[in-house]
């Protein structure tokens, strides 16, 4: 399996029920924060209702959560109040030394475990580096830093590689 190939693309977090993680066999996700669980650079936290409502649905389940973000500190904590679970900006994905730290905090083998992030060269590679069941999710929205724009033109010729024919 490509490093770079996720376990399953899907087209929103909220679409990760815990009876989609049950089939798996996961018990814990991994999230990334900008434009997985809100848009990239938003502070604003009506527009997410869905998404704080699908996070107390897998808390109640069970489901372990924690934050894995490359954002700033200021921003992971701004949006870890509000989530109300345990995580880390300036993870420094797609290094498997983050992974394994988080995976630590849940007190859970990697197998059990999902990435769900909207980066294959964070995300996607840092988890499946890490033995994770990966998933990518379509990004939020289409503003991101420069760098990530790039990546974005490199991650649509993989992913249509894998059959998956996104427009980021």
């Amino acid at each position: 399996m490509s490093l770079l190939r996720p376990r399953d693309v899907i087209d929103h977090v909220t679409h990760l029920t815990p009876e989609f993680l049950a089939d798996r066999g996961l018990h814990g996700l991994l999230l990334d924060l900008d434009n997985t669980l809100v848009p990239y650079g938003s502070y604003d936290a009506r527009g997410v209702a869905s998404t704080l409502a699908w996070v107390r649905d897998l808390k109640l389940a069970g489901v372990g959560l924690y934050l894995l973000s490359n954002a700033t500190g200021r921003r992971a904590a701004f949006w870890l109040e509000k989530l109300e679970f345990q995580g880390v900006g300036l993870a420094g994905k797609p290094n498997p030394r983050a992974f394994r730290r988080a995976l630590s905090e849940l007190g859970l083998p990697p197998h059990q475990v999902g990435m769900v992030g909207d980066q294959l060269f964070t995300d996607v590679l840092g988890g499946n580096l890490s033995g994770m069941y990966t998933v990518l999710v379509r990004p939020l929205a289409t503003n991101a830093l420069p760098h990530t724009r790039v990546a974005r033109r490199l991650e649509r010729a993989v992913l249509k590689r894998y059959g998956h024919d996104w427009n980021h």
